[in-house]
């Protein structure tokens, strides 16, 4: 068996946790390494393109998370075998990618310049993708969005509305989910009483 590491920042958040997530739900043993961002800067020049999250399987280093999500995915039942579902699941995870990237980059912002991006983050491209991965969840059925069961589609949006739903970024109102994609905070009520992420997360208390 191969050994795995998990490198990325020492949130319970962020690119890295469904991938987490996804290791536990899928019965793999990992290395979970959180850093803090002060030896993330120190190690940056050696990760491949300057960012994290970083695998380790067996020394060798792999990058992208969405990459990985499909690699754990494949090996623990958390990814479909159909080609249509496969290509509903990564049409999912691109879109989060797509919309990290957005909010990524108000990162470092401060006062009311932080204020203003997050504003017009908001009443843009926040809210398109919400409405969008609200039509994908109801495309899949309305309870997972790919394959009618939990994949890693389902980890990272939940993930994601967590994040938002907790206030987890500054300006943004904890209730843009509901507003935008009601179903999607019965999705994350839906996946946080999944027996297996409720496994996870009991591990982190």
């Amino acid at each position: 068996m191969p050994k795995y590491k998990l490198t990325y920042f020492d949130i319970d958040g962020g690119r890295a946790e469904p991938l987490r997530i996804a290791f536990h739900t899928a019965g793999i043993n990992f290395e979970d390494k959180r850093i803090s961002f002060p030896e993330f800067g120190e190690m940056r020049s050696d990760t491949r393109f300057n960012s994290v999250p970083v695998l380790d399987i067996d020394g060798a280093q792999i990058t992208q998370s969405n990459a990985i999500s499909r690699y754990v995915g494949k090996m623990g039942g958390l990814y479909p075998a159909d080609d249509l579902q496969a290509l509903y699941c990564d049409e999912v995870l691109d879109a989060l990618e797509d919309i990290s990237h957005y909010i990524v980059q108000t990162f470092g912002l401060q006062g009311e310049e932080l204020k203003l991006a997050r504003e017009k983050l908001v009443d843009g491209w926040l809210s398109i993708y919400l409405r969008g991965l609200d039509k994908l969840l109801t495309r899949g059925g309305g309870k997972y969005f790919a394959d009618n069961q939990l994949t890693v589609a389902d980890l990272k949006v939940f993930v994601q509305t967590r994040s938002l739903c907790a206030g987890n970024l500054d300006y943004v109102p904890t209730d843009i989910v509901q507003r935008m994609a009601p179903s999607l905070v019965e999705h994350q009520k839906r996946i946080s009483a999944d027996p297996r992420v409720v496994a996870y997360y009991a591990t982190r208390s």
